[in-house]
């Protein structure tokens, strides 16, 4: 999901709860706070030796110890608020990829991508997952498309 449509998408719901699914079933806590917006550029070689560039937001979650047993999540409204005056300081390139940043003592810290919402009565939940790494010069390398992962393995001649 990229950044124009995060926003847009919180603007439609701005009713509703905003739950972010880091995992299936898994949900960050009521406590949670958006502590950072990143505006990153990426600019990459890849083992193939190609280049490339891009741009992200990064939404970074931290759940407050102080707030635990908080009852309400922060609602759609409020984020949509803070990410609104962050654009106001630091504008967004609205194509950029939207990656939540979070972690807990029971889940590693990891930028995680939107895969999809779903609304549940009054909460607009986001459901994110991790992208596996991957070699991006499967071609140049000589390694076929597959499924798999771990295809580009050390010593395969490629990374």
């Amino acid at each position: 999901m990229n950044t124009s449509d995060f926003i847009s998408l919180l603007a439609e719901h701005q009713d509703k709860s905003l739950l972010f699914e880091y995992a299936p079933g898994m949900l960050a806590g009521t406590n949670y706070h958006i502590t950072e917006v990143k505006h990153i550029t990426v600019d990459a070689v890849d083992c193939g030796a190609g280049t490339d560039f891009w741009k992200e937001t990064i939404i970074q979650l931290w759940e407050s110890p102080k707030e635990l047993g908080k009852t309400d999540y922060m609602s759609t409204y409020k984020a949509l608020g803070i990410l609104r005056k962050v654009g106001t300081m630091k504008a967004y390139e609205m194509d950029a990829v939207v990656k939540i940043e979070y972690g807990n003592s029971m889940f590693h810290t990891a930028q995680l991508h939107i895969a999809d919402f779903e609304i549940k009565e009054k909460q607009l939940i986001m459901k994110l997952t991790v992208n596996p790494t991957d070699c991006k010069a499967k071609e140049v390398c000589g390694i076929p498309e597959t499924n798999e992962t771990n295809t580009c393995a050390p010593g395969s001649g490629c990374c």
